[in-house]
C-alpha cells in the first residue's frame, strides 16, 4: 500500500464521450428490452401484483448501475480509492440483487416459445451451468476473486489498462448476479441446497467481505496504490457496505423460504384414516 497522490484510475482522466455514453445506451437498452418482456408476458398470461415488484426491483438495479458507472460517481472513482470501493459495492452486490430480484430468467421463460423454453430450460440442467450456478462456485468467483484483486498487482495493472478496469467491473456485475442467484434468486437454480446450506456460504461470504477489509484497513498484503487515508476509507466502505448488502440478501432468502418439509407430513395426517372412538375410549 502506497503512499502520495498517486490517482487510483489514471488511465481514465477525460472520463466523457462513449465512456459515458456506452454504459447509458446499455442500461437504457437493458431496461427497455425487460419492459418488452414484461409487456408479451401480461399479454400472453396476466400475472398477479407481485410482478410490478420485481419490473421496480430490475429497474432498481438499472438504476444503480447508472449511479456506479456514470457521473458523478464514475469519475470520482477514477481518481479515489473510496468512490473506487462506492463503485464496486453498486456495481457487485447492490445492483445485481436488485436485477436478480426482478426474476428476469422467468420472465424470459414466460415469453419463450415452448420449444425454446424447453431448449432453455435444458440448458439450465447442463452440468457445467449446474457446477456454476452452484452457491461455492458463486462464492468463489463473486468473493474470493476480491484476494486476487487487492493481494495482487492485479488492481494497479486496472489503473493504466481501462479495458481491463471495464473488464473487472464486468467481472464483478456477473459473478454478483450469479451468487445472488445461488443465494436467494427467485428463478429457477440447477443446483441450488437447501436453506441451511446456503445461509453457510452467506456466512462464509460475510466472514470472508470481514477479513479482506480489516486486512486492507490495517495495510497487510494489500498491493493499492493510493493514499493511505483512501485505503481505510475503502475499506470502512467495504466493511459496513458489505455487511448491509448481505443483510438484504439474507432477507430475501428468507423471504423466499418455503419449508416444504412440513407439507407431505400434513398430507399425510389428512389422507389417512381417522379412528372411530371405541366404547372404552368415549367413556374417559
Amino acid at each position: 500500500m502506497g503512499g502520495g497522490t498517486h490517482h487510483v484510475h489514471g488511465g481514465g482522466a477525460g472520463h466523457g464521450g462513449w465512456e459515458v455514453l456506452l454504459p447509458a445506451v446499455a442500461l437504457v437498452l437493458l431496461a427497455g428490452v425487460y419492459l418488452v418482456l414484461v409487456h408479451r408476458a401480461r399479454a400472453r398470461n396476466p400475472a398477479p401484483g407481485s410482478g410490478r415488484w420485481r419490473t421496480v426491483s430490475f429497474l432498481s438495479g438499472c438504476a444503480l448501475l447508472g449511479a456506479a458507472l456514470l457521473p458523478p460517481l464514475a469519475p470520482f472513482a477514477h481518481g479515489d480509492f473510496r468512490g473506487h470501493m462506492v463503485q464496486h459495492m453498486l456495481v457487485g452486490m447492490y445492483a445485481p440483487l436488485a436485477l436478480v430480484l426482478g426474476a428476469p430468467l422467468t420472465l424470459l421463460l414466460r415469453t419463450l416459445p415452448a420449444a425454446r423454453a424447453r431448449r432453455l430450460t435444458g440448458l439450465l440442467h447442463t452440468r457445467p451451468v449446474r457446477v456454476l450456478a452452484h452457491p461455492v462456485t458463486a462464492l468463489v468467483l463473486s468473493t474470493g476473486t476480491l484476494a486476487a484483486l487487492y493481494f495482487t498487482p492485479l488492481f494497479n495493472a486496472t489503473t493504466n489498462q481501462p479495458v481491463l478496469h471495464h473488464l473487472t467491473h464486468a467481472h464483478f456485475l456477473v459473478s454478483g448476479c450469479l451468487f445472488a442467484w445461488a443465494i436467494a434468486g427467485p428463478d429457477p437454480a440447477p443446483s441450488r441446497p437447501g436453506v441451511p446450506a446456503r445461509l453457510v456460504v452467506l456466512g462464509v461470504a460475510v466472514a470472508a467481505h470481514a477479513t479482506i477489509s480489516q486486512l486492507m484497513y490495517g495495510g497487510f498484503l494489500i498491493d493499492v496504490r493510493a493514499p493511505v487515508p483512501q485505503v481505510r476509507g475503502g475499506a470502512e466502505i467495504m466493511y459496513y457496505g458489505g455487511d448491509l448488502a448481505e443483510l438484504l440478501l439474507t432477507a430475501a432468502l428468507v423471504a423466499t423460504w418455503r419449508p416444504a418439509r412440513q407439507r407431505p407430513r400434513r398430507a399425510a395426517l389428512r389422507s389417512a384414516p381417522r379412528r372411530v372412538a371405541g366404547p372404552q375410549q368415549v367413556s374417559r
